[in-house]
C-alpha cells in the first residue's frame, strides 16, 4: 500500500530579496492531510515570506511546492482558488459591506459551476461554523476585532478549500478572542497552515510546528516534541516552563519573558 500523498509538500524552497539577501534557505517539509501546522520563529525569520510562497501568492522561487501531488507553480489561479484559501494580516474590506455579502465573496471561484442555492447554503454554513450567523445583516464596521477576524475566516471557508493559510490570525486580539479563533481553527476539520507568535499555545492546538530561524528551517515535527525548553531558549531567547494545571489533568506551557527593571538596559 502506498503512503498517502501529503496535502502540501515543500522541497528545497529558496527565495532571495532584490538586494540578494536570502529570505528562505533550502526549506523542505510535508504536511499530512488534516494537520494544523503552526509556523513560528523570531521576527525577520522568514515566516510571512514562506507562507506567501507555499500558498502560491509569492513570486516563483527555486525549489518546489506540491499541492495534492500537483506542482503549485503550474496550476492556474482559478485551480488554486478552488483548493487554497488565504487570510492575510491586513484584511480591510469596506466597513459598510454586509457580513453575508462579504462572506459570499469566498464563493467567487465556484460561482459559475454550482446553482445559487448551493452558494447560499455554503455561506450559511460558514457563518454557523464561525458563530456569526446572528450578524449576517450587520455591516462589517460594527463587528469587534475578534468578530471581524472570524468573518475573514468565514469568507475563506465559504470557499470550501482543501488547505487554509492564515497569517497571524490572533494578532492584536485579546486573550479570550485568541482562544475563540484557535478553537475555531481546531474545529474546522481541514488542513490549516498558520503563522502564530504565541509559542506557549502552539502545543494546545497545532499537530505540527515548523520553527524558522534566519531563513532556515530549524525544526519541524509534532508540536509537543519539537518545542522543547532548550530549543525555545536557543531560538527565542526566553524560557519555556511546563507546569501542571491546577484543576485539570494536563500540562500548561508558560513562556517566561524577562523584564529588566534597570532603566539603563
Amino acid at each position: 500500500m502506498h503512503a498517502a500523498v501529503p496535502v502540501l509538500e515543500v522541497s528545497n524552497l529558496c527565495h532571495s530579496a532584490r538586494n540578494g539577501d536570502l529570505l528562505i534557505d533550502d526549506v523542505s517539509f510535508a504536511v499530512p492531510r488534516g494537520s494544523i501546522l503552526a509556523i513560528a520563529g523570531p521576527n525577520g525569520a522568514g515566516k510571512s515570506t514562506l507562507l506567501q510562497l507555499i500558498s502560491g501568492l509569492g513570486e516563483l522561487a527555486p525549489g518546489q511546492v506540491r499541492l495534492n501531488g500537483s506542482d503549485l507553480s503550474k496550476m492556474r489561479p482559478r485551480e488554486r482558488a478552488k483548493d487554497i484559501a488565504f487570510v492575510g494580516q491586513l484584511e480591510s474590506p469596506d466597513g459598510r459591506l454586509r457580513l453575508e455579502d462579504y462572506v459570499a465573496l469566498g464563493r467567487l471561484p465556484l460561482r459559475s459551476e454550482l446553482p445559487e442555492k448551493d452558494h447560499r447554503a455554503a455561506v450559511t454554513k460558514a457563518l454557523q461554523a464561525t458563530q456569526l450567523e446572528r450578524f449576517r445583516d450587520a455591516p462589517l464596521g460594527r463587528l469587534s476585532g475578534g468578530e471581524r477576524q472570524r468573518a475573514h475566516i468565514a469568507r475563506a471557508i465559504a470557499q470550501d478549500p482543501k488547505l487554509l493559510f492564515l497569517d497571524e490570525p490572533t494578532n492584536h486580539l485579546d486573550p479570550d478572542a485568541k482562544g475563540k479563533i484557535l478553537s475555531l481553527i481546531v474545529g474546522l476539520g481541514i488542513t490549516v497552515v498558520l503563522i502564530v507568535h504565541e509559542i506557549a499555545l502552539i502545543p494546545e492546538f497545532a499537530t505540527q510546528v515548523a520553527v524558522l530561524e534566519q531563513a532556515r528551517l530549524r525544526a519541524f515535527g509534532p508540536a509537543q516534541d519539537v518545542l522543547t525548553p532548550s530549543l525555545i531558549r536557543d531560538v527565542f531567547a526566553v524560557d519555556l516552563i511546563r507546569v501542571r494545571h491546577p484543576s485539570e489533568a494536563r500540562t500548561l506551557s508558560v513562556v517566561d519573558i524577562p523584564i529588566s527593571r534597570n532603566a539603563n538596559h
